[in-house]
């Protein structure tokens, strides 16, 4: 099971390949330079995809509306 839910983020980003687009930066980011959001010991993933998914889902990470 993925945690957060995939529905719970779609709500807050208008589509899949967005998401996809967001998470893989973020992730790459959280792996190259070690920068996360929160400590370390709050994610439940252990994974960096993860915790990108978490940072969305927990407000940490902002979309901007590309008009």
């Amino acid at each position: 099971m993925i945690y957060p839910s995939i529905d719970k983020i779609l709500n807050i980003v208008d589509s899949k390949y967005q998401l996809v687009h967001i998470i893989a930066k973020r992730s790459k980011e959280m792996t190259k330079e070690k920068n996360f959001q929160m400590p370390v010991k709050y994610y439940i993933s252990k994974k960096n995809l993860g915790r990108a998914l978490e940072e969305v889902a927990d407000g940490y990470i902002l979309m901007k509306d590309s008009e």
